[in-house]
This record gives structure tokens, C-alpha cells and sequence, in this order.
């Protein structure tokens, strides 16, 4: 039973973060099933504690643990989509001075390195735009499916057998 906590973790029993392979390998097991599909932890010992029974105190601890990380997730996500804004204002505010100065230098005459400097606000205004656009293209879902994940776990059944 030992085995699937951090030993190095000197919290109460029901508060221990799991061993990261412990946590590795059950993430990784609920991660093959879809995210509403129940699923159910079996722990399998060579012999029970003294004391009360595992499961409850397992049950108890695994639960803790995943609400924890869904939580910890929940602000990550709020942060990213914090930054999302920030990043979002300012490259806009950088994207339009990009273009109002490319407007002018168009006023300004025709020639290569006319062309260049507008070419190269044109390309500035747009890279500015490109962490705004990452985080609310691709950032965020990777992060919710594991929140969701966490959350899913900080409720799943959990079932303590002895191994024959």
C-alpha cells in the first residue's frame, strides 16, 4: 500500500501526493478510456493493514489527491486564458500600430526599402498576434480534457483486493 504514495511526503496518510510512477501509470490507464466512461481502481495487496480496512483509507487518499490536481488544473487553465487576454490586447494594440505606420510609409514614397520596412511591420504585427491565437487555438483543450481527466478520478470508484 506504501508503494502508491510518496514516501518522501510527510503529510497525513489521506493527504499523500502519489508516487509520480503510481500517478504516471493511473493517468495514463484512465486516459485510454473516453472521459465519460466510468472506471474503476483496483489495488491488489499481499496482505491487508492493521487497522480499518484499505479501501477507504486508499479511496479517501486517491480522491484527495485528484480533486487537488483538478483543482490545480482549474487555475492553470484560468491563468492561461488570463495571459490569452493579455497577450491578446497587446498584440492587437501592437498589430495596429504595425499597420497604421505601414499606412504611412505607403505615403511616403515608392522604393525597396519602403517596401521592406511596410513588409516587415506587416510581418512584426502578425507574429505579435501568433502566442494570442496558440493559446486560444491550441493551448487551452489539452489542458481542459486533463482537468477533466482529474476531475473524473477525484470521484472514481476504488476497490481493494488481496492477492491470491
Amino acid at each position: 500500500m506504501n508503494q502508491l504514495f510518496n514516501s518522501l511526503d510527510p503529510s497525513p496518510f489521506h493527504e499523500k501526493d502519489l508516487d509520480d510512477n503510481a500517478e504516471e501509470f493511473i493517468v495514463s490507464w484512465v486516459n485510454e478510456y473516453h472521459r465519460h466512461d466510468p472506471v474503476t481502481l483496483v489495488i491488489h495487496l499481499n496482505q491487508f493493514p492493521d487497522g480499518p480496512h484499505p479501501k477507504e483509507v486508499i479511496e479517501k487518499a486517491v480522491h484527495h489527491y485528484f480533486s487537488h490536481r483538478a483543482q490545480m488544473n482549474h487555475m492553470e487553465f484560468k491563468h492561461l486564458m488570463k495571459q490569452g487576454r493579455m497577450s491578446l490586447a497587446i498584440g492587437f494594440v501592437f498589430l495596429a500600430v504595425c499597420l497604421l505606420a505601414s499606412e504611412l510609409l505607403t505615403g511616403l514614397g515608392v522604393g525597396t526599402l519602403n517596401r521592406l520596412l511596410r513588409e516587415s511591420l506587416m510581418i512584426g504585427g502578425t507574429v505579435a498576434m501568433w502566442r494570442p491565437m496558440e493559446i486560444y487555438l491550441y493551448s487551452w483543450w489539452p489542458l481542459r480534457r486533463r482537468g477533466q481527466i482529474y476531475e473524473k478520478m477525484s470521484h472514481m470508484d476504488v476497490e481493494v483486493r488481496k492477492r491470491d
